[in-house]
């Protein structure tokens, strides 16, 4: 169903909320057997469409077909692979003990889903950030309105055609259009919404949702720092940090944003970090098929300017109307420069050098928690130190960005960087409900042998109830 700028959306939304509450009111969404179907499907989805998938991709983004594969792809279908085949384990109610003082009785944890909810994804990576949630909303047992990002037109546009082939039209639609048609959808009443994007969208979500006291999942994001310090190996650090960094041109919300060096190093880093560009992508990284692009002119005026915060050892061009910037290494950034207080979300790195670990870890602690933290070293004992005196939605030590490939980790932000966690089981978790539930049986209490000292305790619980 879409959305033209002649309509009212209102009416329309309202109606697939309508069609889906009917769907999850009629147990449809419970089946085991029809959610192993939906992820059958999608993973079907993705893999039958590899081509046209990876051709909106570089459309929008740029985005080179080996990433459009391993970020996109195939994240989503082995996602929803595994789902398909852990979820009858994850649904089965979890046995727990029953007190003496109300037995006779059996104690359980039941996942529930939730009934009908709403994934708001991002442009970054158009696929990923709505269809590894609607893993976890159908592997829970939900119904889904999918609304992608507007500024990713030809991925927005495929992912509506596929999702109505493949999918349940009762309990799934995608949803197109501006901010005007996401308002619209925070007026419904959903029974849970998951968001994934910037922290200043993610409180208008919030405060959507408490409207209707609608539980939220945030991904939102924040300035990532990365710590080297004089023990890491920096040929190897260079090129896991410049990979994390430049990563589909920086448009990543677990890049490092930022790295604090030892100063004593500072030189060896900056020349490895020069070559580890060169190396993946020539000494012209416009002309790389491995190099993507900025999502449109806005966004590349926004990096451009940003450009003039510290001087830079290698890229600083830009083309605006190209939707391209360099991948650039910048060094001579003061502590209070534009680009060290906001989110990049592009391809500049600045290179800030340290005396001793206490001055990154007072700069890190003053910020609001990181969606991701990095730490590259030899000595467990500072790896230790640098992750027991931070907050972060995560960690890595000697590497960057690919603890996302391991769906045994939950994915998920603190604090401003976000609320609640996804991949693997952690999705079908952040679409379940974890209920109580009790089965007693009408045996007479006075058949049941207590001990001397809970009696006692009963005949009170009994008067006071």
């Amino acid at each position: 169903m879409s959305l033209d700028a002649a309509q009212t959306p209102d009416p329309q939304i309202a109606a697939i909320m309508e069609r889906q509450r009917a769907a999850f009111d009629s147990g449809l969404t419970r089946d085991l057997a029809w959610r192993r179907a939906q992820l059958a499907a999608l993973e079907r989805m993705m893999v039958e469409n590899e081509a046209e998938i990876a051709a909106a991709l570089k459309a929008d983004l740029g985005k080179p077909f080996a990433e459009a594969c391993t970020a996109e792809i195939d994240l989503v279908s082995s996602e929803a692979a595994l789902a398909r085949k852990q979820v009858a384990r994850w649904s089965r109610p979890q046995r727990t003990s029953t007190p003496l003082a109300i037995q006779p009785g059996k104690s359980f944890i039941e996942s529930a889903p939730y009934g009908v909810t709403l994934i708001i994804g991002a442009w970054n990576y158009p696929f990923q950030l709505v269809l590894a949630p609607l893993v976890g909303a159908i592997a829970a047992g939900n119904c889904a309105v999918i609304k992608p990002s507007e500024m990713a037109v030809q991925s927005s546009a495929l992912l509506k055609r596929l999702v109505e082939r493949y999918l349940d039209p009762r309990a799934f639609a995608v949803v197109e259009g501006d901010a005007a048609v996401s308002k619209a959808l925070l007026d419904q009443r959903f029974d849970l919404i998951f968001y994934t994007g910037g922290e200043r969208v993610g409180r208008i979500v919030m405060a959507a949702a408490a409207r209707h006291l609608t539980p939220v999942v945030l991904e939102l994001g924040g300035q990532n720092p990365c710590i080297v310090d004089e023990t890491a190996d920096l040929a190897v650090a260079a090129r896991r940090i410049v990979w994390g960094r430049f990563l589909n041109a920086g448009q990543i919300c677990v890049a490092p944003d930022h790295v604090y060096v030892a100063a004593s190093v500072e030189a060896r880093l900056l020349d490895e970090l020069k070559h580890a560009v060169t190396t993946m992508f020539g000494l012209d990284p416009r002309q790389s098929p491995d190099y993507g692009r900025i999502i449109n002119p806005r966004h590349a005026a926004r990096l451009q300017r940003l450009l003039a915060d510290g001087r830079a050892v290698t890229g600083g061009q830009a083309d605006v109307d190209g939707c391209y910037v360099a991948p650039t290494i910048l060094t001579d950034v003061a502590a209070d420069a534009p680009v060290m207080a906001e989110e990049i979300f592009g391809p500049i790195l600045p290179v800030l050098p340290y005396q001793t670990l206490d001055e990154p870890l007072a700069a890190i602690n003053a910020r609001a928690p990181a969606l991701a933290l990095y730490a590259f070293t030899r000595n467990k004992t500072t790896a230790d130190r640098i992750i027991a005196s931070t907050r972060s939605g995560s960690a890595t030590v000697n590497d960057a960005v690919i603890f996302m490939a391991n769906p045994n980790l939950p994915f998920g932000g603190v604090g401003a960087s976000g609320m609640g966690a996804y991949h693997g089981r952690y999705s079908f978790e952040a679409f379940s409900h974890r209920r109580a539930v009790l089965r007693r049986g009408f045996a007479l209490d006075a058949s049941i042998r207590y001990p001397p000292f809970t009696k006692g305790k009963l005949a009170l619980f009994r008067r006071l109830a």
